[in-house]
This record gives structure tokens, C-alpha cells and sequence, in this order.
């Protein structure tokens, strides 16, 4: 591993100012549990390392019937996935959570960092998208609060500019939510995602959101439509998985084929539904 100079600032302002003062070859260190990875493989190799699990209100997880949950980007997943209002309120996003590496990642491994990662299988990103989250972020203009929807741009690529950093996120509190994550993968535990899907209830509208089938994590919209407002028959089930499928538009690679992929996302929508509607 290439030597570089280490950082612990105990606010976000300092935690900014030597991001930019160090420039583009400056990394946020939280959980490093990728980070660290990709150094040891000299896939990335950082000048300087800022770590920013030093600043105190990083760690600060809440729920409001009101406001909704906020989980900060230096909650680590195992607390997260067993944190009463999470599993009380959002289940299948506790869920999420637990799927994340083994018992040692999620240890260290952050909510924030599954997402500033920007990998189309990060298992907690179908969750935030089917809940219109937001992330929240500090940087050298001030703060700001960015829909899920529109943080991620491609493969490793989020609309963070160097400088900023992503301080929590936000989940809207809703009545009545019902939802369903499913991960499939090659090996029961301890293994990327090959596909994963959420699909949610809130009254009568479905919003289904499917990982590992794009350049990002993406929302299947055009089911959805067929979906909302309409009775879950076997019948229309199956129409809703089988458009689902045909919105889903994955590679090929070493977990698995394109089809194979396609096919997932069908059975897993369909399964969520037939759950829902239970």
C-alpha cells in the first residue's frame, strides 16, 4: 500500500477545508471497509486520507412520526439494521442492511459510504430510492440536501464535488408502509448482490426499485404505473413483474448473465407483490 498523510478532524468545516486544501487526490476515510480494499489493490492510491468519524454529530441516528428518520453518515450498518425505529418503521430497510457483507463489515460499514459508493448493487440504495430519500451534504458552499434520485450518475459516480461531504440521510416518515427487499446472490451469505429489489406499499400506490440491472440503481417506473391505484390479481402481478423486467437492462459478468438477471427481476417483483398483498 502506497503511504499517505492521515487526518482526524472533529468538525466538518476542517474536515472540508483539508479536502480542498489537498485536492483531488484527498479520500474521506469512514468505514474504509471499500476504501481500504481498493488501496491494499492499488486501485486507488490517495495522497491523504481524511477521516471524518472523529466529528461527533456524523453519528447521530433519529426518528420522528413527523419528520421521518435521519441515520448520519457515520452509523455504522449493524446498528442501523438493529435500531428499534428502523425495524419498527422500515423494515425491509433494516433488512437491506443486514445483507451487507458479513458481520465484521457491517461493523465498520456505513449507510452513507454503501451509497457514496455508487455501485449498482450497493444493497441499501433499492431501499432509499423506493422511500425518496435524501442525502444530505456539507461542503465549501454551505449545506444542501439532494434527492437519492439524483445522487448517483454512473458506475462510481455520484454529484458530490470534491470538498463535500455527505453527512446523513433522510427518510420521510409514511403511514401505513409496507415493503419487501430481496437480494439474490451466488452464496447464501457474505457475496454481492447479483440482483436485489424493493418493492413498497404506501396506501394504494407500489414503487419498485431494482439494483445490479444498470450503470446505477434504478426506480421501475412504467410498472409502478400499472400498479397503483389497481387490485393486486395473480393476473396483474404478473404483468407488473413482467414490465418490470423489461425496464431492468443488465450486463453480463462474472455473477451472472444479462438474462438470468432479467429473469430475477421478475421473479422477485412478482414475489414481493404476492407478499404485499397478503
Amino acid at each position: 500500500m502506497k503511504s499517505f498523510e492521515y487526518f482526524k478532524p472533529q468538525s466538518l468545516k476542517e474536515a472540508s477545508e483539508l479536502l480542498i486544501a489537498h485536492g483531488e487526490n484527498s479520500h474521506i476515510l469512514n468505514g474504509g471497509t471499500d476504501l481500504v480494499v481498493r488501496m491494499r489493490e492499488n486501485l486507488t492510491t490517495p495522497d491523504v486520507i481524511v477521516d471524518i468519524k472523529g466529528i461527533k454529530e456524523l453519528h447521530n441516528i433519529n426518528y420522528d412520526e413527523k419528520e421521518g428518520l435521519f441515520v448520519g453518515a457515520c452509523v455504522k450498518l449493524s446498528d442501523m439494521a438493529h435500531n428499534k425505529a428502523v425495524v419498527e418503521n422500515y423494515s425491509f430497510l433494516a433488512d437491506a442492511a443486514e445483507t451487507v457483507g458479513s458481520g465484521q463489515v457491517r461493523n465498520l460499514a456505513t449507510m452513507a459510504g454503501n451509497n457514496v459508493n455508487a455501485s449498482p448493487l450497493a444493497d441499501t440504495s433499492t431501499p432509499l430510492l423506493a422511500l425518496d430519500a435524501k442525502v444530505c451534504i456539507y461542503g465549501p458552499n454551505g449545506e444542501r440536501e439532494v434527492s437519492i434520485h439524483d445522487f448517483f450518475k454512473g458506475v462510481r459516480k455520484t454529484c458530490l464535488i470534491h470538498g463535500e461531504i455527505v453527512t446523513g440521510i433522510k427518510i420521510p416518515a409514511y403511514k401505513g408502509l409496507k415493503g419487501v427487499f430481496i437480494k439474490n446472490s451466488r452464496r447464501k451469505e457474505v457475496d454481492l448482490s447479483t440482483v436485489c429489489t424493493t418493492v413498497v406499499k404506501v396506501g394504494n400506490e407500489i414503487r419498485i426499485a431494482m439494483g445490479a440491472v444498470a450503470p446505477t440503481p434504478i426506480r421501475a417506473k412504467e410498472a409502478e404505473k400499472l400498479a397503483n391505484g389497481a387490485e393486486l390479481t395473480d393476473e396483474l402481478i404478473n404483468k407488473i413483474a413482467d414490465m418490470a423486467a423489461s425496464e431492468a437492462k443488465p450486463i453480463d459478468d462474472v455473477r451472472a448473465s444479462r438474462e438470468y438477471r432479467i429473469e430475477m427481476v421478475r421473479v422477485m417483483v412478482r414475489r414481493s407483490l404476492e407478499q404485499l398483498r397478503a
